[in-house]
């Protein structure tokens, strides 16, 4: 078989320090490509479930808080930032996909690459974003549906979408893909629609509207507190709840194990995925922050319903509204869909219980997404409380867990391809290779790093710390005492077995 990736792992050594050698048995040693899950996704279904995982409340919603607290310009660079750090991600994230086809792969990278209990954590640290984010999802969906319904209470539609979400993916992973697709094409749609049409009103051109007025333009970007109403800290700040906003970018890690020629699918998808949330995200933020007055934007309504109605649009807030619960229902459908994987990609590595790891006939780990909606379910209680208070927090506590999966990913990287090159490997046999090695994870890390360090100075935010820390802790805890010292502190399984070996020429 003729080489297409790097070998993901150091050399192979007789003693590991602190215990014996591991053989072939041992679960970091099974076959890197072997999975029951099926193979029947392809380049398209890979893009939007990355696009559809991203492109949720982070943008429709949390958008405008960023706004809010950053100032106009300040969420325009905020967003810029955020996108350049996604490619920073993605970048390390295409060589270590490849090495590594199988789903829920983060874990598997930290694991090889720089010990078990990373990887351990790793893995409940992106359950936790996920499951959190299917909370944050249903209860936007819920405050949206007080829009038609506002003698309902919210809980009752977070009841009703958790069972819509779950439906489509116990059927098939194709299933999910092919709703995913056209899910996420509804508001890729939207979005498109909305720097089209938003663009031409900066303009000066709104047809639809009963008063033109004078070209915006910029104009919105100075407000009475200057270009950055709360200093250019408030930019820092809300870095995190950006980065929460790129969440789901990374699916097409997890995605790896159902894809098909993932050698090929998936450095296609990462150069597509990243062009189009450029041209997505900071062009819909733009449009916003400049049409939007500063001082109306908030989570009591989506700045998408406020700047379609100003186009004139008839019925535009309940469109938006519709096409907004859409989009949120897609980046829950991806939500679930990774929640599961990993569960079961733990399950396989021997980490959580076996149970997680059954299948059904058409390949779905039907138990692991069973418990996976919890955290969706738990969104009925959060709504319960402060729907709006409580989604804030959940929104903080996903963007930190999504954070810290990214640094893993960086970190692995670093040292895989440091691996790769102290053992004499040569990178221009590589399927896809990051540029500018140890610069992009070096700085991507940093970068990381600093989006955490700033929730310390917003009190919005800060709860995701208080939450964030004690649940790594307790997963490097509960390893180190489940697993063992020896596990724990010691490389995660760096030898490939022969068979293995050959698999990854």
């Amino acid at each position: 078989m003729p080489q297409n990736s790097f070998s993901p792992v150091l050399p192979a050594r007789p003693e590991t320090p602190g215990g014996p050698a591991l053989d072939s048995s041992h679960p970091s040693h099974r076959d890197l490509r072997r999975t029951d899950l099926r193979r029947t996704m392809g380049p398209r279904h890979l893009i939007m479930i990355a696009m559809g995982g991203v492109i949720g409340s982070g943008l429709f919603l949390s958008s405008g808080y960023t706004i809010e607290q950053a100032g106009p310009l300040g969420a325009v660079l905020a967003y810029l930032v955020g996108a350049f750090v996604v490619y920073l991600v993605m970048a390390c994230l295409g060589e270590l996909a490849i090495a590594y086809p199988v789903a829920g792969a983060f874990h598997i990278y930290a694991a090889r690459s720089i010990g078990p209990a990373t990887g351990f954590t790793t893995a409940w640290l992106y359950w936790l974003c996920w499951a959190v984010a299917l909370g944050s999802e249903f209860t936007a969906c819920g405050l949206l549906m007080q829009r038609w319904f506002p003698g309902v209470d919210v809980w009752v539609w977070c009841l009703v979408f958790a069972a819509v979400i779950f439906s489509l993916n116990a059927f098939s992973a194709r299933v999910f893909g092919e709703s995913e697709f056209w899910l996420s094409l509804i508001k890729v749609a939207t979005i498109l629609a909305l720097i089209v049409f938003g663009g031409a009103a900066l303009l000066g051109f709104k047809p639809l509207a009963a008063e033109s007025g004078p070209p915006l333009l910029l104009n919105n970007f100075v407000t009475e507190g200057g270009l950055f109403p709360n200093g250019f800290a408030g930019v820092l700040i809300t870095v995190l709840a950006v980065f929460y906003a790129f969440s789901g970018s990374e699916l097409i890690g997890v995605a790896a194990g159902e894809t098909k020629n993932p050698e090929r699918a998936i450095p296609k998808a990462l150069r597509a995925t990243v062009l189009r949330l450029l041209i997505f995200f900071v062009g819909a933020i733009t449009v916003i922050a400049a049409t939007v007055p500063y001082g109306e934007v908030g989570l009591d309504e989506s700045p998408f319903v406020t700047v379609f109605s100003s186009l004139g649009i008839p019925y535009a807030a309940d469109v938006m509204n519709f096409v907004i619960i859409t989009a949120l229902l897609s980046a829950g459908n991806s939500g679930l869909y990774s929640c599961a994987r990993m569960l079961f990609s733990l399950s396989d590595e021997g980490h959580a219980p076996k149970a997680f790891r059954r299948l059904t006939k058409k390949g779905i780990p039907l138990i692991a997404l069973s418990i996976s909606m919890i955290g969706g379910v738990a969104s009925l209680l959060c709504s319960v409380v402060a729907a709006e208070s409580v989604y804030l927090v959940l929104v903080s506590i996903a963007g930190f867990a999504v954070v810290g999966v990214w640094m893993s990913i960086t970190a692995s990287h670093f040292l895989h391809r440091r691996a790769f090159l102290r053992n004499g490997g040569d990178v221009a046999t590589l399927a896809y290779r990051a540029p500018l090695y140890p610069v992009v994870p070096l700085l991507a890390f940093a970068l990381c790093l600093a989006s955490v360090v700033g929730l310390a100075f917003d009190p919005n935010q800060v709860a995701a710390l208080y939450f964030g820390i004690p649940f790594v802790a307790a997963c490097y805890l509960y390893f180190h005492f489940r697993h063992g010292s020896r596990k724990s502190g010691r490389r995660a399984a760096v030898e490939l077995s022969p068979d293995e070996s050959e698999l990854i020429r």
